[in-house]
């Protein structure tokens, strides 16, 4: 990266870091999977386990270079890399798994995520770039290629241009999207950073914005697999419930930071019914909906199949 880029990057306010602030992780995080559920595309398969548990790195490894054209056994290989930190390992994951998979423009914008969060110094060097344009020449419409591309107008002093970009992409995020509440908060920082309103023009872009797909309770979260259910009755039942409580209470407090996500407080109701704490889902329910308005009924109708206590 050039001083003059270095200037850019500096002056818009979006260094690697910046980035990594506006994006929250959000994104990342959506990966393919999350993704997929919210656009209506088939959910891939669960990552392959033995009888010992989830595959270890080097065995998904194994398991991708035994065929270069499995594009799913290399972009499992991608999602655990990207969990461990390694981004450009991540990133040769995700384009050989496009060898297998040409037009999936997700894969795509995977590689150019990955990219980013792999780059040094550039806040958003070509080659990600370059995979968020081939994305969108798949799809105009693949969110995390819209993102970046738009911090690329950040970054180059287009801050009226980046707004409206993630405006647009926000009027096309169904409430609840993995990247919905980050990507309102990227809006309104940027706007107060450089002076321009946006308050309006986020609830402009809100109204009539696609619902979210309507799952059952059932379907909103999986059930464990079969090697997850053996291992889990090897351990003693106590110590099974205190493993299970501390998950449970794990994800209340991730809902807490982050309460946008209809999912997730499904996925709390049901868990705290599993446990025998109906009130405790009831509450899950009432503070589901309070974050959660435009869901309400979806919520409501979920917590209703599960028989929380005055759904």
């Amino acid at each position: 990266m050039d001083s003059q880029d270095t200037e850019k990057a500096h002056s818009s306010g979006v260094s690697k870091g910046g980035i990594a602030l506006l994006a929250g992780g959000a994104l990342l995080v959506a990966g393919l999977i999350g993704y997929r559920t919210l656009s209506g595309q088939e959910e891939p398969e669960q990552v392959a386990a033995t009888d010992q548990g989830p595959l270890s790195i080097e065995q998904l490894r194994e398991r991708a270079e035994a065929d270069p054209l499995d594009s799913a056994a290399w972009t499992d290989l991608g999602l655990a890399l990207s969990d461990t930190g390694d981004f450009d390992g991540a990133a040769r994951a995700y384009r050989q798994a496009i060898e297998g998979d040409k037009t999936n423009a997700a894969l795509w914008s995977a590689v150019g995520e990955m990219r980013v969060y792999a780059s040094e110094n550039d806040p958003l060097p070509q080659a990600a770039l370059t995979a968020f344009q081939q994305a969108i020449k798949l799809d105009p419409q693949e969110p995390r290629a819209r993102y970046f591309l738009a911090v690329q107008k950040d970054i180059s002093g287009d801050h009226e241009g980046a707004i409206t970009d993630w405006l647009a992409l926000l009027e096309d995020t169904p409430e609840g999207a993995p990247w919905d509440g980050n990507l309102q908060r990227t809006i309104e920082q940027s706007g107060k950073k450089y002076d321009i309103e946006t308050a309006s023009r986020i609830a402009e872009a809100m109204q009539g914005r696609p619902e979210a797909p309507q799952l059952t309770a059932g379907e909103a979260i999986p059930g464990p697999s079969r090697q997850q259910i053996d291992a889990a009755s090897a351990i003693p039942p106590g110590e099974q419930r205190d493993m299970a409580v501390g998950m449970v209470e794990s994800l209340e407090g991730k809902l807490r930071a982050n309460p946008k996500n209809p999912d997730g407080w499904v996925m709390l109701m049901r868990s705290r019914m599993t446990l025998g704490e109906p009130e405790k889902a009831a509450a899950a329910l009432k503070d589901g909906v309070a974050a959660n308005p435009g869901t309400a009924d979806r919520l409501r109708a979920e917590a209703s199949a599960l028989g929380v206590p005055g759904a």
